[in-house]
C-alpha cells in the first residue's frame, strides 16, 4: 500500500514556515523506503497515513508494516520498522522502556492528541445502575452486568488481550465484583457498544477518546479516584489499602518513536516525524468516515490532506527547504 499517488496530487504551494521548526535537513537515502508501523486501531491508521503523506510529499517512499502495538518495539529496535506514530503512555509495554534505555529506539515527541482512557458505559446504563458515574455505584449493581460467563460477578469488556489488562487491573484494585473479559479487537468493542445502545442493555467497557464511538453511542466515563502516580506503587494510597491500581488511568500522553538509525539515514524525515502533531478535532471525524461511513483510510486521509494543507505543509517545508 502506497500513499504516493495521493501526496503527489496535493498542491505544492509554498507556505510560511511556523516558528520553532528546525532548519532544512538532507533527505538522506531515498533509495530505501521508510517503514511505518500500522497497529490495531483506526485512529492509529489515520495518524500513520497522514505521516506517510507528509513523508511522500517530501520525496520519500513509504511502506506500511502491520505490527502489534505491544510487541512492535523489537522490530523497531532491529530496524525492520522505522517509526511508530501513536503510542499511548497508559498502555505501553515494558519492552519500550528497555529499548529506549539501550538506545535502539528513540522518542520523537508528543503527537498532541487530547486523549483519555477509562472505564466507560453508554449513557442509558446510568438508569440501570443508580449512582453512576460514581464508581462506588458499580459495587451495588454488578449483577446488572452479569452474564453466564461471569456469574456471580458483573462483566467488564476489557481491551484486546495484547493491549494489556487495564480494566482488569482496576476491577482488582478497587475490589469491584466484576470479571474482565478481553475483547477480540477494537471492532469487537464497537460491536458491544452498538448492541448495548440499540438494545438498551447494560454494558461496562474499557474505552478511550479520541474515538468516533464516544459521540455516536453517547459513551460516558466512570468517575474513578484520580490516577496519581502513588496509586500505582503504594497500596496505602486510595480507597483500597491492600492494592495498587485503585484509581483511574494516568492522564494519557500520546507520542511517537523511531528506530535509532532513522535520523542518520533520513534526516529530513526524522525532522518531519518529530514535528508532526495531530488534533483530536481532525482525527476523530476521519475515524468516523472510515468506521461508520465505510470510507477507505487512504481516501479519507488524502481528502483531509488536500483540504487542510496549511496544517501539515509547513512541517514538510521546514524540513526540506
Amino acid at each position: 500500500m502506497n500513499f504516493k499517488g495521493y501526496a503527489l496530487a496535493l498542491s505544492a504551494a509554498s507556505m510560511t514556515v511556523a516558528a520553532g521548526f528546525a532548519s532544512a535537513a538532507e533527505l538522506g537515502d531515498t533509495s530505501q523506503p521508510i517503514k511505518l508501523a500500522v497497529n490495531e486501531w483506526t485512529g492509529q491508521h489515520v495518524t500513520t497515513h497522514i505521516a506517510a503523506g507528509m513523508l511522500e510529499a517530501a520525496g520519500y517512499d513509504v511502506e506500511f508494516v502491520s505490527a502489534g502495538m505491544m510487541n512492535q518495539f523489537q522490530a523497531i529496535a532491529d530496524g525492520d520498522i522505522h517509526a511508530t506514530l501513536e503510542i499511548w503512555s497508559s498502555n505501553v509495554s515494558d519492552e519500550y522502556a528497555k529499548k529506549i534505555e539501550e538506545g535502539t529506539v528513540v522518542e520523537l515527541g508528543d503527537l498532541e492528541l487530547n486523549a483519555r482512557e477509562g472505564i466507560a458505559y453508554p449513557a442509558h446504563v446510568a438508569e440501570m445502575c443508580p449512582g453512576l458515574p460514581a464508581w462506588e455505584a458499580l459495587r451495588d449493581c454488578a449483577m446488572q452486568f452479569a452474564t453466564a460467563e461471569t456469574l456471580p460477578n458483573g462483566r467488564l469488556v476489557d481491551y484486546p488481550a495484547d493491549w494489556g489488562t487495564p480494566g482488569a487491573d482496576r476491577m482488582a484494585g478497587l475490589d469491584l465484583p466484576f470479571k474482565a473479559v478481553p475483547a477480540g479487537s477494537e471492532a469487537a468493542l464497537i460491536v458491544e457498544l452498538r448492541a448495548a445502545t440499540e438494545r438498551k442493555t447494560p454494558l461496562l467497557v474499557t474505552f478511550w477518546q479520541p474515538h468516533w464511538a464516544m459521540s455516536a453511542y453517547d459513551v460516558k466515563f466512570v468517575d474513578l479516584p484520580p490516577g496519581e502516580e502513588a496509586c500505582f506503587t503504594d497500596p496505602a494510597w486510595g480507597p483500597n489499602p491492600n492494592a495498587v491500581n485503585d484509581c483511574d488511568f494516568s492522564p494519557s500522553r500520546i507520542f511517537k518513536a523511531a528506530w535509532s538509525g532513522t535520523e542518520e539515514t533520513w534526516p529530513a524525515a526524522y525532522e518531519i516525524l518529530s514535528n508532526y502533531t495531530l488534533a483530536v478535532e481532525d482525527q476523530q471525524p476521519m475515524m468516523g468516515a472510515i468506521d461508520v461511513d465505510g470510507g477507505k483510510v487512504e481516501e479519507v486521509v488524502a481528502a483531509w490532506m488536500a483540504e487542510n494543507e496549511a496544517k501539515w505543509r509547513p512541517v514538510v517545508d521546514a524540513a526540506i527547504k
